[in-house]
């Protein structure tokens, strides 16, 4: 195992550790830090981890499987696992409740005017009229969830909770309605979009997917719209991005996600009076590890009776999330 993270809830306590040995006596556990992982894995069998180094396959001889805590598999080398031989997984039906609430936070902080309160307030002693001219009403506004998957339901019962209408969209919409959500496929982005008065990006990091909202996708939303990327960054072209917000129509933006990461301090997209940027911070949890562990347990039973693991990635789903 190695899950070492700069913020406590992405990495695994001790009680959390001595609980999985306790589930399982007859498996033997290594908590190793990014220096000891080549090591440590010289007579392993299961990686649990955030990333794997495509070097450390070399020092892996008895590896089967690698385990990730992580909804995306862009950070990880999926189709090297592939070649070797090596099943691995992700991990889903945890993010979606932290980034359903993180989507929810920048919806009500712009249609309430709370991001315009804080900018105004250090310049303006009252702001009243520019509220007035830009609030919106949650109830009846309707969403877009684009790339619409487990995360996208949780985002879907949230805004339904406001009396909000949802779109999903994705490449195969499921058979039976779900949640309320009226669904379309990617190819009727232009028209799901022009509908919206909220458009949130929750697509994975492919090929096909690069740069997908770009200019033809920011024309056809609504005049006005507010725009939310808790997706990937590469999903997004940001210069495109940037003229939708200068010159129409978006009426706002938040990025969870940029390119770079970071974006530097000058960067127009940063300076911009209606974008509000988040440092990748949508996933935050208290109760994150505690989830990602039981995922990864469960997954470790099936692994042990020799039945299929949930959250399998192929190189044909190579960039996934839960989308």
């Amino acid at each position: 195992m190695c899950l070492t993270s700069d913020q406590d809830f992405w990495q695994p306590s001790q009680e959390q550790v001595n609980a999985l040995r306790s589930a399982f006596p007859d498996v033997e556990f290594h908590v190793a830090a990014p220096s000891t992982v080549p090591d440590a894995l010289q007579d392993s069998e299961v990686y649990f981890g955030w990333r794997f180094a495509p070097a450390w396959f070399s020092h892996a001889p008895s590896l089967r499987w690698i385990a990730s805590p992580a909804a995306g598999t862009d950070h990880l080398p999926v189709r090297r696992a592939s070649e070797a031989g090596v099943m691995l997984t992700r991990s889903y039906g945890f993010h979606g409740r932290p980034m359903a609430e993180h989507a929810m936070g920048l919806v009500l902080g712009f249609s309430r005017g709370l991001f315009t309160s804080s900018r105004l307030q250090q310049t303006q002693l009252w702001w009243k009229d520019e509220l007035a001219t830009e609030f919106f009403d949650l109830a009846g506004a309707t969403m877009a969830i684009v790339g619409c998957g487990s995360i996208g339901a949780h985002l879907a019962r949230a805004a339904g909770a406001f009396k909000m209408n949802v779109i999903g969209v994705r490449r195969t919409p499921p058979a039976d309605a779900q949640d309320g959500i009226r669904w379309m496929r990617t190819s009727a982005i232009r028209r799901a979009v022009a509908d919206a008065d909220v458009v949130v990006d929750l697509l994975p990091a492919t090929a096909e997917t690069t740069g997908y909202f770009g200019q033809r996708v920011f024309n056809s939303c609504k005049p006005g719209a507010i725009f939310i990327n808790l997706g990937r960054a590469s999903t997004v072209d940001h210069a495109a991005l940037l003229q939708a917000l200068t010159y129409g129509p978006l009426g706002g933006a938040a990025l969870d996600v940029t390119t770079p990461r970071p974006l530097p301090m000058h960067d127009s997209l940063r300076l911009h009076p209606r974008v509000i940027l988040t440092p990748k911070s949508a996933t935050f949890s208290r109760s994150y590890m505690d989830e990602a562990i039981a995922f990864f347990a469960d997954n470790l039973r099936r692994y042990l009776d020799g039945a299929p693991l949930h959250g399998l990635a192929t190189p044909t789903t190579e960039g996934c999330s839960d989308a």
